[in-house]
């Protein structure tokens, strides 16, 4: 079973709430969470402003092409983005963004804080989309302060670490599971995330799938204003295994889905290796390597 937590009970150390992200760190690796700051309303509208972009032209679409842009910011075509090398290229668009940093910040050369490339249609998608950014990263905070509470983490562990977070937003469009589409052709192919949280808004639609422990899956939708959470990678490093990053898919299906997950990761160099740890990971060497193996456009032949 995933828990469902009340996020406003979690900050206020109620009991179940505790037990329940307990949980969903240690064991399931996924939660749902409900009653944060952004409400169905908030969430609809983006998810909204997102589709309006994704039933653009191709070729209106393609003035934010990220294989034009050589970073991971911007629109990805179907087929630009494979999680599984075992399986083809996802079949899914998407559109990434991330944090802003002012002219002149010598991070600007590192892919991770490259500059966002806006498409001018719909013409309030970047008002619209950074603004949803930045109140999803205050949420996805309030989440890793749960968890720290949850699993006996220092507080500190997370605290001054997002300072300038390589937290990725992204729209995902699932078109309808298309009839050519076989065995190895998914929306997204089995995976676990890189990073440390993902904050997940979904229109509803079913699609995604969570691998059992014991084998099988789970299906898991959410409504707009209540989010899927999980944790990737570099979580369950960072906290020496105690926290779990579980595999999960979008196989796809008779209607479309567009789901918003923020991929929320600490500063380029924060050390993501576990308290007391001997050596240094670098959480930005973990998602570069990753990304590397990922975007069909920087992967090495």
């Amino acid at each position: 079973m995933i828990p469902r937590i009340d996020l406003a009970q979690l900050a206020a150390g109620d009991a179940d709430a505790v037990a329940g992200m307990h949980k969903a760190a240690t064991d399931v690796g996924f939660a749902k969470v409900h009653n944060t700051a952004l409400d169905a309303k908030r969430v609809s509208a983006v998810i909204e402003t997102y589709r309006s972009f994704f039933k653009l032209p191709e070729a209106e679409k393609s003035n934010c092409d990220m294989a034009k842009t050589g970073s991971n910011r911007g629109w990805g075509a179907a087929g630009s983005e494979q999680v599984d090398p075992d399986a083809n290229p996802d079949y899914k668009q998407f559109f990434d963004a991330g944090l802003t940093l002012p002219d002149g910040d010598p991070r600007l050369s590192e892919p991770f804080y490259a500059p966002n490339c806006w498409p001018s249609n719909p013409p309030e998608f970047e008002a619209v989309i950074r603004q949803y950014y930045t109140d999803a990263c205050a949420v996805a905070m309030d989440v890793l302060r749960g968890v720290a509470r949850a699993v006996d983490l220092s507080a500190e562990v997370f605290e001054g670490a997002f300072d300038a977070p390589m937290a990725l937003l992204r729209g995902n469009y699932y078109p309808a599971r298309p009839a050519w589409a076989g065995s190895k052709d998914f929306g997204i192919a089995t995976h676990t995330d890189y990073g440390c949280l993902t904050l997940l808004a979904t229109d509803g639609s079913p699609g995604l799938e969570v691998r059992k422990r014991g084998g099988g899956w789970i299906p898991l939708s959410a409504a707009p204003g209540e989010f899927i959470i999980n944790f990737g990678e570099m979580m369950e490093f960072w906290s020496d295994g105690l926290v779990r990053a579980t595999p999960h898919r979008v196989v796809g299906g008779n209607d479309e889905r567009i789901s918003v997950p923020l991929f929320f990761n600490p500063a380029y160099d924060t050390n993501v290796a576990p308290e007391g740890a001997d050596r240094m990971i670098k959480a930005g060497e973990h998602l570069a390597a990753r990304y590397n193996e990922t975007y069909v456009h920087l992967q090495k032949p």
